[in-house]
């Protein structure tokens, strides 16, 4: 098992999200993460399949951050998933070369937390919407983790979003710890 996090970054325009950018932030220093942002790498969706593969045996945790478009995710996200986690590889026979690792998603959702209840504007919560993903880690023998969700990210105050991305960094670095991460790159780094 490899020691590292890998985060995934799928926005299309994330210059104009405040929310994405001040998370991608507070964690992008983090010795042990590496930022894979995808609409970067693939604008044309042509997704190189073995890079992408590699990258996700040489992490322990794997991240996708994101904003939740439609209950799901951009585009990209869903094309590499198509792709990258292909039988053979994440599932199937010869396949299930992921498992034991973690998945997480990390979303921005413009609205407020109290609308993702059963009485709520959206009906469902959160956890409850991203069920696809955490059953796409299952089948892939990934352990799905708590989300992390910041809530109104296109309404919330500059200083209200930065607290939102400590919160963010934290949770990264708590997972990080409980996985053994931090222990492991400081035996790497000497």
């Amino acid at each position: 098992m490899t020691t590292r996090v890998l985060l995934n970054l799928v926005h299309p325009i994330f210059e104009k999200s405040w929310a994405n950018q001040a998370m991608l932030e507070a964690v992008k220093d983090l010795k042990y993460v590496k930022v894979n942002d995808l609409y970067e790498e693939y604008p044309d969706y042509f997704i190189d399949i073995q890079r992408e593969q590699k990258l996700l045996l040489d992490h322990a945790l794997i991240v996708f951050q994101h904003p939740f478009y439609w209950y799901s995710s951009p585009s990209l996200l869903k094309e590499w998933q198509d792709l990258v986690l292909a039988e053979g590889f994440a599932y199937g026979e010869g396949g299930y070369q992921l498992a034991g690792r973690r998945w997480l998603s990390a979303i921005t959702a413009g609205a407020a937390e109290d609308s993702y209840t059963p009485h709520g504007f959206n009906n469902f919560s959160a956890d409850e919407l991203l069920r696809p993903f955490e059953q796409t880690a299952d089948f892939c023998g990934m352990e799905f983790v708590k989300p992390f969700v910041l809530y109104e990210a296109e309404t919330l105050s500059h200083s209200r979003i930065e607290k939102e991305a400590e919160r963010y960094r934290d949770y990264i670095q708590g997972l990080a710890t409980s996985l053994g991460l931090l222990e492991q790159s400081e035996e790497e780094a000497s």
